[in-house]
């Protein structure tokens, strides 16, 4: 609509933000650019002698995945072959209720992953990355911690993820910011791409962190016509940077949301903080919508600095009047696998069986 009243849109052109929001496109989109992508179907899977076959090629645990799913939704693991066609029927029927698109693919499921993505910018003729995100700290798909640099990949993996990610830029002419995600797998050290998130992210002020580049002001200059004015080895990266999503929910009850009004509100301060948020004492938190009320973001000169930076800000984040994931966030950041590095998509929920076995 913006298009044809000729007003400008901040972000990239509908038929791109179209493409790469269909997956099964986007997938093909990335194969053509020598983007590595996860085993599986090739194009979307309408009969259940096409989801065995893929199945016979790839291997179980399989993952179906709904084309015009996102945030998490419209995904089921497949374990054996005696519930894949159950399984496949019930998930395209997911997918026309909630996203009015019974279209869908098959991949291997990978069980030892981290979820990995690159910050993209790009005014249509020059196309640079801002570094990577790591955000494998993730409780039922949706993301709780992001940090960057990821403390897994070493120098030629960051670099070969970058160079994917702005080839896939590059072939589907991208402009405005936008992100390219992967997963990684620990055990063969290989990256996969899985989809492009055609908009700024939630995370997106852990990458201006680290690099000192302000990504919403990139984004309205290249609405404005301008250029980037950048060339990739104008952004230096500095530091470690963590972002944790407050959101107003109950761990103790299941993270039920918790609506209700703030009696009281004091963001934490300092030098390497930063709390990005609407909310303020008095604010009522209305029921009908996303949970997420904050974003706390901490640098440090290297990881754990951010990391005992963040604890801090945890302690000093006061959000009285409902519950919120602040101090549940903190006990994954004192964890011993988030201190370690060493943790793939599943460690959240082995965190919260191990906190209700106590």
């Amino acid at each position: 609509m913006c298009e044809e009243e000729g007003v400008v849109f901040i972000g990239p052109a509908s038929d791109v933000i179209r493409r790469m929001g269909d997956k099964i496109e986007a997938k093909k989109i990335a194969r053509q650019a020598g983007v590595p992508t996860v085993p599986g179907s090739v194009g979307a899977i309408a009969e259940f002698s096409e989801a065995l076959a893929v199945a016979g090629e790839v291997g179980y645990p399989l993952l179906i995945k709904a084309a015009a799913g996102g945030g998490g939704r419209g995904m089921r693991v497949v374990e054996t072959a005696g519930t894949l066609e159950k399984d496949l029927a019930e998930i395209m029927s997911e997918a026309e209720v909630a996203f009015g698109d019974p279209s869908v693919y098959i991949e291997r499921y990978l069980t030892d992953i981290r979820h990995i993505e690159i910050q993209l910018i790009s005014d249509g003729h020059t196309a640079l990355h801002v570094g990577e995100r790591d955000c494998t700290a993730q409780r039922r798909n949706q993301k709780l911690v992001e940090e960057s640099p990821s403390p897994v990949l070493d120098a030629d993996l960051r670099q070969g993820l970058a160079q994917a990610a702005v080839a896939l830029c590059k072939e589907v002419g991208y402009r405005n910011a936008g992100t390219v995600e992967f997963v990684f797998d620990n055990v063969e050290r290989k990256y996969y791409f899985i989809e492009m998130n055609t908009r700024i992210q939630v995370e997106h002020p852990v990458s201006e962190m680290v690099s000192g580049i302000d990504l919403i002001k990139l984004q309205l200059h290249i609405a404005g016509g301008l250029p980037l004015g950048l060339e990739q080895d104008d952004i230096v990266f500095s530091g470690h940077a963590i972002e944790c999503r407050i959101n107003a929910e109950d761990p103790d009850r299941g993270f039920a949301p918790s609506p209700g009004t703030i009696s009281n509100f004091r963001s934490p301060g300092g030098f390497g903080v930063r709390m990005d948020t609407h909310i303020e004492s008095g604010y009522r938190i209305p029921p009908f919508y996303d949970s997420m009320i904050g974003k706390l973001i901490c640098w440090g000169q290297d990881r754990s600095e951010a990391i005992a930076r963040m604890i801090r800000a945890l302690d000093e984040l006061v959000v009285d009047g409902v519950s919120t994931t602040s101090q549940f966030q903190k006990r994954i950041l004192e964890s011993a696998e988030f201190t370690s590095g060493e943790f793939n998509t599943a460690f959240v929920a082995e965190l919260l069986e191990r906190e209700n076995a106590r």
